[in-house]
């Protein structure tokens, strides 16, 4: 300050003293004051209107204005400009006074030199000067803010709101000043924030806290910084807080949760994982679904966690979603467990607000057992068009077969006398006839709607019968092992169809093991539920009987494990196969409304599985085969559209003693019964016949006579067809191609119906 002007408003009545001070500030060289004294308060406001000053000494008795009524005048008038009070000897307490009024100092009269006059009026200059920037800078501090959210304030020992500056939520500085915690927000929240409080006036540490408070405006969350409130003397008088309201962060992050919550909810894999293929995020879909926990992914590349070897799938699959933003197919993957699963997998591109690619998502759904079932689905609609056309060309063939099983087994009775050789070509004739018989009932046995006679029966002899011929007639290599439950509940079936589901499967294990093997045969009860059932299309809630065939032998390759059912399919040389084993087998069981599963391992072996349902009662037993009796001249109307099988029928018949008449349709069926209803005793009729069908024909014959007696014949029928056959009260059907013993013994239980 060496050197500055000064320039003082002196107010001062009395002139011995105005004298005195100019005197005294002329003694001092270090510093040039310019004095304007005036008398009266008045003449200084008036001064301080226009003027302006850098120090005011003031006296408190002048002829305007007396005792501290002059101060707080002058210090109104005088804004920011230091006053220091002129004072006598017993005035100091009104000097004391005006200083708790904001005077900078005080001066008695009398006492006062130039050096300490001077002394004072810098210490006032530079405390004013100090205290302007002070204000600024409180000045600024508050702006600042004003126009942020942080709350601050001072609270004393007993935790008294001492100083608020900013308040929120709600509150105002009056409602807050002079109160509690315990006064604002509910005892919980209160005690809470007592306790951080008073740890850190006990310890002398400042802390940070995240807290939730119940506030006017409703919950709210604070990032809440405590500090010790410190005098000169570092004394501990309360502490000094800083809150900054988080709430709509707190809700975020809650959102955020909520959401990784819904994306754990899913039962979809999610996985996020970066350009490099390292896993960024896991979600508990894809924990349930790979087996893999999320500490155990996170970091690991998912290449190497989810695929045996390189796949050249999720390579292209990667460029397509860098080079395109998006990607999606079916991948198969491998599990913690080594287990395989088919996924369709959907990626996608993951950018920044800048554009920046920064991970890729994908999302995969099991569709494992979805795939299975549309296999399921796609093999039996193929097997149904398959069936639809076989059994047309099965009609054709069983036509073809009749007569010429039925003439090999008829020329031997006409000829008795004929010699060896003739009689080996015969026999070679049926032989023949007989396995194209079989081969084409290998074909309706998958064909739609197939049945044969059903009774109840109890698998397990049906086994044991079947173990005892593949013991005779297999190689010694082979061993033959049964394992079965032993009280296996019954089923209803054809035996003999299922003793060539048997032998088809066991045919099949014998020819997958050339060196030799172990072939198992095992059968036990299983109540199926409705999770299996959902998982088959062709499965059904309740008991079922499964018997399983399994060898040791060279397994089925995979890439034609969902052929081996398909007709006319076979992995073996020409000549050795048709190619109509499994296919037969699959078509039987259907008809037994069951199904049939497979596992197999190339170099490990196969496991048929075949699922019957089980049935309640008892099991029955079939007639053994008798000889039939010959005829007592009882005359039989046939009736067929092939003269072949007419002409055969009719030689059959009467050379055992029975009488035929013919008919080609049904219209000539017809009017030959009208002419002879009393003295014919049965009528033979095919059903698929020219101009009138045999069922039409069939109704028009019982109007004739109720009681007449038919056999129905085809070479296929169709169960709506069988049915439909059923509803006319005919209770006896041949399937054709069939023998002369068949027919005859047909013959002789219809004509022995009473009535």
């Amino acid at each position: 300050m060496a050197g500055e002007l000064i320039k003082v408003l002196l107010v001062e009545d009395n002139p011995g003293d105005v004298f005195l001070l100019q005197e005294l500030l002329k003694e001092v060289n270090t510093v040039k004051v310019e004095l304007q004294p005036v008398e009266r308060l008045s003449e200084a406001l008036n001064l301080l209107t226009h003027h302006s000053f850098d120090l005011i000494l003031l006296d408190l008795s002048l002829p305007d204005s007396q005792g501290i009524e002059t101060f707080v005048s002058a210090n109104h008038q005088a804004q920011a400009t230091p006053i220091i009070v002129l004072t006598g000897l017993d005035d100091e307490t009104l000097a004391l006074r005006a200083m708790q009024e904001g005077a900078q100092d005080y001066l008695v009269k009398g006492q006062v030199t130039g050096d300490l006059l001077v002394r004072s009026m810098r210490y006032a200059i530079e405390r004013q000067r100090a205290e302007d920037a002070l204000r600024q800078s409180e000045e600024r501090f508050r702006v600042a803010l004003k126009n942020s959210p942080i709350f601050v304030f001072n609270q004393d020992t007993e935790l008294r709101y001492t100083w608020v500056y900013n308040p929120i939520a709600g509150w105002k500085v009056e409602q807050i000043l002079g109160k509690h915690d315990s006064e604002l927000v509910p005892d919980e929240d209160a005690q809470r924030l007592t306790a951080i409080k008073n740890s850190v006036m006990i310890t002398g540490i400042g802390t940070r806290e995240e807290v939730s408070l119940t506030t006017p405006q409703g919950i709210r969350y604070y990032d809440l910084t405590v500090e010790p409130l410190r005098n000169e003397s570092q004394d501990i008088l309360g502490v000094t807080c800083a809150s900054i309201d988080i709430s709509e962060r707190k809700q975020a992050e809650e959102k955020i949760r909520e959401q990784a919550a819904l994306l754990d909810i899913t039962t979809d894999a999610i996985c996020v994982r970066d350009l490099e293929n390292k896993i960024l995020f896991w979600n508990k879909g894809a924990e349930n679904l790979y087996g893999w926990k999320v500490e155990e992914a996170l970091g690991k590349n998912v290449s190497e966690l989810l695929f045996r070897e390189t796949c050249p799938e999720f390579e292209a699959a990667w460029l397509n979603v860098i080079s395109q933003g998006k990607w999606q197919g079916e991948l198969t993957k491998v599990t913690k467990s080594g287990k395989e699963v088919l996924v369709a997998s959907r990626w996608s591109l993951v950018c920044d607000r800048q554009g920046i690619t920064q991970s890729i998502l994908s999302v995969d759904t099991d569709i494992t057992e979805k795939k299975r079932l549309e296999t399921q689905l796609f093999r039996a609609q193929r097997m149904e068009s398959i069936g639809t056309l076989a059994s047309g060309i099965a009609h054709d063939l069983n036509n073809i077969l009749t007569p010429i099983l039925a003439g090999a087994q008829l020329l031997p009775l006409k000829f008795p006398d004929t010699d060896e050789r003739t009689k080996h070509l015969l026999e070679i004739l049926e032989i023949n006839a007989k396995r194209g018989a079989d081969l084409v009932k290998q074909v309706l046995s998958f064909a739609r709607g197939v049945e044969g006679q059903r009774i109840n029966l109890q698998p397990r002899h049906l086994i044991v019968e079947v173990s005892k011929i593949l013991k005779e007639t297999l190689p010694k290599s082979i061993e033959v092992r049964l394992d079965l439950s032993q009280k296996l509940w019954t089923i209803c079936g054809d035996s003999t169809q299922l003793h060539q589901v048997l032998m088809n499967l066991c045919v099949n294990a014998r020819d997958a093991m050339p060196n030799g093997g172990t072939l198992t045969i095992t059968a036990e009860n299983l109540l199926i539920d409705e999770n299996y059932a959902r998982m088959n299309l062709d499965a059904q809630v309740g008991p079922y009987i499964v018997i399983t065939v399994c060898d040791t032998g060279i397994g089925i390759p995979e890439e034609i494990l969902d052929r081996i059912f398909e007709p006319f399919f076979t992995t073996k040389p020409v000549g050795q196969g048709t190619g109509l084993g499994l296919s037969t087998v699959l078509g039987i069981v259907k008809s037994h409304n069951g199904f049939v599963n497979v596992q197999s391992q190339v170099g490990s072996g196969t496991c048929f599985r075949v699922y019957l349902p089980a049935v309640q009662g008892k099991e029955s037993f079939t007639p053994e085969e008798v000889i039939p009796r010959t005829g007592n001249g009882e005359l039989i109307l046939v009736v067929d559209d092939e003269p072949s099988i007419q002409e055969i029928t009719r030689t059959s018949l009467e050379t055992h003693n029975y009488k035929t008449l013919i008919a080609s349709d049904g219209i000539e069926a017809i009017a030959q019964y009208a002419k002879n209803a009393n003295k014919i005793s049965v009528v033979l009729m095919d059903i698929m016949l020219p101009l009138l069908d045999g069922v039409t024909a069939i109704r028009t014959l019982q109007k004739i006579n109720p009681k007449v007696k038919v056999i129905a014949t085809s070479g296929l029928m169709s169960k709506d067809k069988l049915g439909e056959i059923m509803k006319t009260g005919v209770k006896k059907f041949l399937s054709k191609p069939y023998t002369i013993n068949e027919l005859l013994l047909s013959l002789q239980e219809i004509l022995n119906e009473v009535g």
